[in-house]
């Protein structure tokens, strides 16, 4: 009889953990997005016309609220007398608000900014922090269509010798899309 009952459970108890294992099999939370943006910002060092280029960014997403987000982005387009900003940034990100196919999102960037400055004025490189901020709207499961504002800190430039280093703040908007490549969401 005993040997029975062992037999039995034995059979039942394996069964219910086959059944606890399937759930594993579905993988984590994370996503992976890449994508293009246009971009146009106001340089803070010539306002007469805004620099205008194109962005790269990935973003991943550790959980579905909280990721990591790096970028480049290379304007040059409409300047004046050779003058160019290259942005090469990355840092964490948060969605804020979530309805159907929208999300509101935060973001702080930390990273490098390499700028030449208009009529051979000279050039810098500078180290740069960055809040901004962007609404995304998935049109599918793979893709998004985005909008991005940022305002950039650079609190060492110009720093030409001889002239004071008070800062500058480039900011602007970037229009883009991503594509998902990995993960489920």
């Amino acid at each position: 009889m005993l040997k029975k009952i062992l037999i039995l459970s034995f059979l039942l108890g394996s069964g219910a953990a086959y059944a606890q294992v399937a759930p594993s099999v579905q993988g984590g939370n994370s996503t992976l997005w890449v994508g293009g943006e246009f971009s146009s910002f106001d340089s803070d060092y010539d306002t007469s016309k805004r620099l205008l280029g194109l962005g790269a960014l990935v973003d991943f997403n550790l959980t579905p609220r909280f990721g990591l987000e790096a970028e480049g982005r290379w304007m040059k387009w409409n300047a004046v007398g050779q003058q160019s900003q290259y942005d090469y940034l990355l840092g964490a990100k948060a969605r804020l608000f979530h309805y159907h196919r929208f999300s509101a999102n935060a973001k702080f960037l930390v990273g490098g900014v390499w700028i030449t400055y208009p009529l051979g004025v000279g050039s810098g490189s500078y180290f740069a922090y960055v809040p901004g901020g962007y609404g995304e709207y998935r049109i599918s499961r793979k893709f998004a269509v985005r909008g991005d504002y940022e305002y950039q800190f650079l609190p060492t430039a110009p720093g030409f010798p001889g002239q004071p280093s008070h800062g500058l703040n480039p900011n602007g908007f970037s229009v883009g899309v991503t594509y998902r490549i990995l993960g489920v969401r």
